[in-house]
């Protein structure tokens, strides 16, 4: 038995999905004649409180158009230094959209309005970037699955307004926070001007992404999926599998949070551990204090066929999912306490 705990997108598709993948009726999305990625679009776009909404192959992608919409060349975007589209895009938005990024030292991924509002660069400053963008990651990545409070968000949102900013949401794992914090969707679509979702983590869809937003933002965001080699013909098998997802594996979003919350109680008493990060959703990031090397403690999971992330300096990540079962969950626990 292989226990993989990488990451939440190491799922594969359940039967329920499968069949409604392949009974799927599909068109040429490029002409936007598949019906079933129109009914997903209509959907989350509905689901958000918003006009449009579009399907990407990818996470990155959906965020990096998102940038690209928003920002020209020579602009700059604020974000944490954890965030996802200037740690893990590949100098993404530097390339596809020229833009830089202004570095906020927040906490755990999550920033203040007042940061914000300390960043901004003069508009009437042309020696300085323009700034012209907000961006937060609602769950944080490297923040280890934590959620935003989202009175925060809100008074963000004021800021945005006062210095006509756009607000952009990297939701990859805003399902989870939606379970975690009891929030909807319609809660977070009326704070953001755009927001990216993710298909194929927690929801445990095999390929894809959303970006929704309203006309202002997004009617030129098909155009930029194009060049950015987006485009995809009879999509549709994937856009059922965000459906069926959406309809069936949403709620048990909350077993995931359980059994990430019993890890966390574990490892907390282990001697060989130094710090276990506040775990709220279905990541834990943890650290070990020198008993063990990285080396070896990688070697005794590898001795168990347990695949974790390694962060380096000690540092660990473990991402709880759909297919982290409870005879999993249990082995797992007596390897961690038998070493």
């Amino acid at each position: 038995m292989i226990i993989d705990l990488r990451s939440d997108t190491v799922t594969k598709p359940t039967k329920g999905m499968l069949d409604a993948m392949m009974t799927a009726k599909v068109g040429d999305d490029v002409y936007k004649e598949d019906e079933t990625i129109n009914a997903l679009e209509e959907k989350l776009a509905k689901q958000f409180g918003k006009t449009h909404a579009l399907f990407f192959p990818t996470g990155t992608m959906a965020n990096q158009a998102a940038i690209k919409l928003h920002t020209q060349p020579g602009d700059q975007v604020i974000c944490d230094k954890y965030a996802h589209i200037f740690n893990y895009e590949g100098g993404g938005a530097s390339f596809n959209s020229g833009v830089s990024c202004r570095l906020l030292d927040g906490n755990r991924g999550m920033f203040t309005a007042q940061q914000v509002v300390e960043a901004i660069n003069p508009p009437d400053f042309y020696h300085s970037p323009l700034t012209t963008l907000v961006e937060v990651e609602n769950t944080t990545n490297k923040g280890g699955g934590a959620c935003w409070d989202f009175e925060e968000i809100k008074k963000i949102r004021t800021v945005c307004d006062e210095h006509q900013l756009g607000f952009h949401l990297d939701g990859a794992r805003l399902w989870n926070a939606l379970i975690a914090k009891n929030e909807t969707a319609l809660d977070y679509g009326k704070q953001f001007d755009t927001i990216s979702v993710c298909l194929s983590k927690g929801l445990g869809c095999p390929v894809g992404s959303v970006l929704v937003g309203n006309e202002a933002f997004m009617e030129k965001a098909i155009r930029i999926r194009k060049i950015f080699g987006g485009g995809m013909r009879q999509a549709g098998f994937l856009a059922a599998a965000g459906i069926y997802a959406l309809d069936h594996q949403f709620e048990r979003l909350a077993e995931d949070h359980a059994k990430a919350k019993a890890l966390e109680t574990v490892l907390n008493t282990l001697d060989y551990i130094k710090k276990v990060e506040p775990v709220e959703t279905n990541i834990i990031i943890f650290e070990l204090n020198g008993k063990f090397t990285d080396a070896d403690f990688n070697a005794k999971m590898s001795a168990h066929h347990i695949r974790l992330s390694d962060m380096g300096q000690g540092k660990k990540r473990i991402v709880t999912h759909h297919d982290y079962t409870n005879a999993m969950h249990e082995k797992f626990c007596e390897v961690l306490m038998s070493l």
